[in-house]
C-alpha cells in the first residue's frame, strides 16, 4: 500500500523550537496573548526589573519614554545589569539574560541573597522581550564601564561593546520595538503606560516614574509618598463612612508540610465609602487583576468578623438571612499590597496567585485585627454595619422586584389579547415591524386606521405615564401602562443601582420591533407625555437609544390650504416658506389633534415611510439627554427655578397666557 509522505507521522515528525522561534512563533504561551495584551505584559516584563532593582535600594527614580515609532525606552538607575563573562557559567552574563529563556538572578531569592520579593521570578522576562522585538539596544552603566548590545529579531548584532562611562550614574537603559511579526497588534495606548505606572507607585511608596510621550509631548511624573494610604485618601474623595485604617504584617509559612518555608509580609488599607468602591490587589508590586489568594481572604475575613459583630450586637432582624460578601463589597475600598518570597502565579501574566498560605495568613490575620478595630472604634463599627444592612437588605430587595418583573414581562410575541388595547401587525419579520406608541384612545382609532396593518403595530398610552426618574423601582413596576409597555417591547429591562450589579433582565435580541416609534400631538400635553415616554425608555432600557431603535414621529404644526392643494407644514419657518412660495388666496389651520384627523392625512404626515418625517433620539445625545431629564423631571427644584427663570421665555408662548 502506497504511503502519503506528506501525512507521514513517524520519529522524523518530532521537532522542537529553538532560539528566538521559542518565543516569535508562540508568544501566547509566554506573554498570555499574541494580540496587544501580550505585547502591553511584554513591556511590564521589563518595567519589573528595574522596579526589583529599585526595592531592593538601587535608585529611587525609572523614567519610561514612548517614542513616535510605538518602540520604548525604560532607563533605571540600579546597579546595571551584570553582562560580562561568568566564570561559573563559563559564557558571558548578557546570553544567559537576553538569549536564554530561565535564566536570571532572581531564584536564590527565599535564601536572603538577592530580591527576596521580586516581580521576575520565572527569568523570562528581559530574554522573552529581546526575542519578540523588532529591535533592542541595551545600554549597561556600572564598573565605571559603559556596556552595550544590540539585537535584531531576536539574533545578537556585534557582541558586547564596552567604554568607558561619561558619568558615574550607574544603572541600565533598554530601548527597544515589539515586532509586529510576533504580535498581531504593538499600538499600545499611552493609557496602558499612565495606568501600569500609576499602580506600581502605589504599591512602592516613594519610587518616582517619569513618563514622557513622544507622540503628545506630554510628561508625566507618578509617585505616591506613603504609598497605598496615600492612594486610599485619594480615591475616597473625602466622602468616607468611616477614615482609613492600615494595617501590617510580616510572618513566615508552607504552602504544604513538604514545601519549604517561605516570608511573606503585606499591608492592607481599607474605608468605607457609600459611594465608591474598589478592591485592589497586588503581589511583589505586579497588580492581580484577577485576584486569587488575597482576594478570598478579604471575603471571608471581613463577612466573618462583620457578620460576629452583627449577632453579638443583635442587629439582624429575626429569621434574616445572613450578609454575602457583595453587601460589604458595595461600600468597601481596600488595597492590599503583599510580598513573598515564594510565589505560585496561575500563569507567566501573573495576574492571580494561589498560594493557600497567603491565603490563610491574610485572613486570620483580619479576622483578628478587625475583631479588635471594631471593639476599639464602637461608633464607626455602628456605622459600617448599619450601611452593610442596608446594602443587604436592598439587594433582597432588588432581587425579590427582579423576580416580579420577570413574570410581568414574560409573553409570548402575539399579545393581542394580553395587553388592553395593544394592536399587533401581520408579519413576524422583526426586522420590518414597527411599534407607534401614541397617547390614548382617540389617536389609536385614527392610527389604526392610517397605519399598514402588514408591519405597524399600535401602543396607545392610557392616562398620565409615571416619571420614571423620580419613583423607585417597586413604583415603576406597579404601573400598568409601564409593564404593558415592556411586555409589548419584549426586550426585558436594564437596571443598574448601586448595590444590585445583576438585576438586569435586558436582552436585545428579544426586541420585537426594529422602530419604536413615539407619535403624540405638538402641544404642551403631547410633549410631555413624549418626554415621560423617552425617560422610561432611558432609565429602563437606554441601550435601545444607544443602538439607534427609538424615533419621534413629527406630526405637523399646520394643515395650509390653497385651492386643491394642502401642505403641511412642521414649523414656524416652514410655514413661512410655504405661505410666500404660494400665488393667490391661502388658509392656515392649526394641526388638529392626532384623534381627530383624518386617516388619509395621519398616513401621509405621520405613518407612511414613504412621506412621514421621524427623528431618530441619537445615541450622543444619551448625556445630554439625561442632564435635561434631571434637570426638569428630578429632585433638583432650585436648579429647575434656575433654568425656567433664564430659558423658559424659549419654550413658553406668553402671548397665549395673557
Amino acid at each position: 500500500m502506497a504511503v502519503n509522505e506528506k501525512n507521514s507521522y513517524d520519529n522524523e515528525s518530532i521537532t522542537s523550537l529553538k532560539g528566538a522561534d521559542r518565543v516569535r512563533l508562540r508568544p501566547a504561551v509566554i506573554f498570555g496573548s499574541d494580540g496587544i495584551e501580550g505585547c502591553e505584559h511584554s513591556v511590564f516584563e521589563i518595567l519589573s526589573n528595574a522596579i526589583d532593582e529599585a526595592r531592593e535600594g538601587f535608585g529611587s527614580e525609572i523614567d519610561v519614554t514612548y517614542h513616535t515609532d510605538k518602540s520604548i525606552t525604560i532607563r533605571d538607575y540600579g546597579r546595571g545589569i551584570p553582562v560580562d563573562y561568568n566564570q561559573k557559567e563559563k559564557r558571558y552574563n548578557w546570553e544567559l539574560l537576553f538569549c536564554e529563556l530561565y535564566a536570571g538572578g532572581k531564584y536564590n531569592n527565599n535564601s536572603g541573597e538577592n530580591y527576596e520579593f521580586s516581580l521576575g521570578l520565572n527569568g523570562l522576562g528581559l530574554c522573552s522581550t529581546q526575542y519578540s522585538s523588532e529591535f533592542m539596544y541595551v545600554a549597561v552603566f556600572r564598573d565605571e564601564t559603559k556596556f552595550e548590545l544590540n539585537f535584531e529579531k531576536g539574533e545578537n548584532i556585534g557582541g558586547l561593546k564596552k567604554s568607558r562611562a561619561e558619568d558615574e550614574k550607574t544603572g541600565t537603559l533598554i530601548h527597544w520595538k515589539p515586532d509586529k511579526e510576533v504580535f498581531t497588534d504593538v499600538d499600545i495606548p499611552a493609557d496602558y503606560f499612565k495606568d501600569v505606572l500609576k499602580r506600581q507607585c502605589i504599591v512602592n511608596a516613594g519610587l518616582k516614574f517619569n513618563f514622557y510621550d513622544e507622540n503628545t509631548n506630554e510628561f508625566s511624573v507618578y509617585c505616591y509618598e506613603n504609598g497605598i494610604r496615600d492612594y486610599i485618601s485619594e480615591i475616597s474623595m473625602g466622602k468616607n463612612i468611616t477614615e482609613p485604617v492600615y494595617f501590617e504584617n510580616e510572618t513566615k509559612g508552607k504552602d504544604r508540610e513538604d514545601k519549604p518555608e517561605y516570608k511573606l509580609k503585606f499591608e492592607i488599607c481599607f474605608c468605607f465609602n457609600n459611594e465608591i468602591n474598589t478592591a485592589q490587589y497586588y503581589h511583589n508590586s505586579s497588580w492581580l487583576e484577577h485576584g486569587g489568594s488575597p482576594d478570598k481572604a478579604v471575603r471571608n475575613g471581613f463577612v466573618y468578623a462583620i457578620d460576629n459583630y452583627l449577632k453579638n450586637n443583635s442587629m439582624y432582624k429575626k429569621d434574616e438571612k445572613k450578609i454575602i460578601f457583595s453587601d460589604i463589597e458595595d461600600s468597601l475600598i481596600i488595597v492590599i499590597n503583599s510580598f513573598s518570597t515564594q510565589t505560585s502565579y496561575e500563569n507567566q501574566t501573573k495576574k492571580s496567585i494561589t498560594n493557600k498560605f497567603i491565603q490563610e495568613a491574610i485572613t486570620d490575620f483580619l479576622k483578628q485585627k478587625l475583631e479588635i478595630y471594631f471593639i476599639e472604634n464602637k461608633a464607626d463599627a455602628d456605622k459600617i454595619a448599619n450601611q452593610i444592612l442596608v446594602n443587604k437588605r436592598s439587594r433582597e430587595s432588588a432581587e425579590s422586584t427582579r423576580l416580579n418583573i420577570k413574570k410581568k414581562l414574560t409573553g409570548s410575541l402575539d399579545m393581542n389579547n394580553r395587553v388592553e388595547k395593544f394592536v399587533n401587525c401581520r408579519t413576524k419579520d422583526v426586522s420590518k415591524r414597527e411599534i407607534y406608541i401614541v397617547e390614548g384612545d382617540s389617536a389609536l382609532g385614527a392610527c389604526k386606521q392610517a397605519r399598514n396593518a402588514e408591519f405597524q403595530g399600535i401602543m396607545p398610552v392610557r392616562g398620565k405615564i409615571l416619571n420614571c426618574l423620580k419613583a423607585n423601582y417597586d413604583k415603576i413596576f406597579k404601573s400598568d401602562i409601564i409593564v404593558d409597555l415592556l411586555r409589548v417591547l419584549g426586550c426585558g429591562v436594564e437596571i443598574k443601582t448601586k448595590h444590585n450589579k445583576d438585576f438586569n433582565s435586558f436582552d436585545i435580541n428579544q426586541l420585537k420591533w426594529s422602530k419604536i416609534i413615539i407619535c403624540t400631538d405638538a402641544d404642551v400635553d403631547g410633549f410631555q407625555i413624549r418626554t415621560l415616554i423617552l425617560t422610561m425608555i432611558y432609565r429602563l432600557a437606554p441601550t435601545l437609544i444607544r443602538e439607534k431603535k427609538v424615533f419621534i414621529a413629527e406630526s405637523p404644526l399646520y394643515e395650509i390650504t390653497s385651492g386643491k392643494k394642502t401642505y403641511f407644514a412642521y414649523s414656524e419657518k416652514e410655514k413661512a416658506k410655504i405661505t410666500a412660495s404660494i400665488k393667490g388666496k391661502y388658509r392656515v389651520q392649526r394641526s388638529k389633534g392626532l384623534g381627530e384627523n383624518e386617516p388619509e392625512m395621519m398616513s401621509l404626515t405621520t405613518m407612511n415611510p414613504e412621506t412621514r418625517k421621524l427623528i431618530l433620539v441619537m445615541p450622543e445625545d444619551v448625556e445630554k439627554t439625561q442632564y435635561m431629564f434631571e434637570l426638569l423631571l428630578g429632585d433638583d427644584l432650585q436648579g429647575r427655578k434656575d433654568f425656567i427663570e433664564k430659558f423658559g421665555y424659549k419654550y413658553i408662548d406668553l402671548s397665549e397666557l395673557s
